[in-house]
């Protein structure tokens, strides 16, 4: 019998992901967006078994279908979290031509768009353990299927959205690379 202390279910992944979603991105305001469609139970989970990016890929499709298919009060975004493959950022970070193509293949360009997350994720331009990095860094590597038409509402709600990013990197600047460890412990 497994249970969600398994590391090896989908429900241990899921709980983990919740977890971080909770106390790094809802909990530090990372996302100021992010907090409304988790109280309303709007975000789908997902978890993939690919262990190759061609599986993934295929995931991906089978994840954009799905969102693009739903009722957005049913669901509104979609963590499609992998955590058997591309756990190699530069890999990852390759791979995410191929998500642009699928979006492009389904016609879902202006309709949905992929934010990315890595356990090692690395901003162009910064060294590996530059704190900015840990705005889009999750417990495994993920593609964040987001309806534009939600982005759009959220941004036009939100006073100063350019500002997101620079109050994300000040957050973690204060709380530093010990008080990063101590979240997700």
């Amino acid at each position: 019998m497994t249970t969600i202390a398994d590391p090896n279910t989908d429900e241990h992944v899921v709980a983990v992901t919740q977890r971080w979603l909770q106390r790094i991105v809802i909990g530090l305001n990372l996302c100021p967006f992010a907090r409304a469609v988790h109280a309303r139970n709007q975000i789908r989970y997902i978890v993939s078994s690919a262990d190759s990016p061609d599986l993934l890929l295929a995931d991906l499709s089978s994840a954009l279908r799905e969102l693009q298919a739903s009722d957005s009060d049913q669901i509104d975004t979609v963590l499609l979290i992998h955590p058997h493959v591309l756990q190699d950022f530069f890999d990852y970070n390759q791979f995410l031509e191929q998500t642009d193509a699928a979006l492009d293949e389904l016609d879902l360009q202006g309709e949905i768009q992929i934010a990315s997350f890595h356990p090692l994720y690395q901003f162009a331009d910064t060294a590996p353990d530059d704190i900015e990095n840990c705005t889009n860094r999750s417990p495994y590597p993920m593609l964040h299927l987001l309806r534009e038409r939600s982005v759009e509402r959220a941004v036009a709600a939100y006073p100063d959205t350019a500002k997101i990013f620079e109050c994300n990197i000040e957050t973690l600047r204060s709380l530093g690379h010990a008080g990063w460890q101590r979240l997700l412990d």
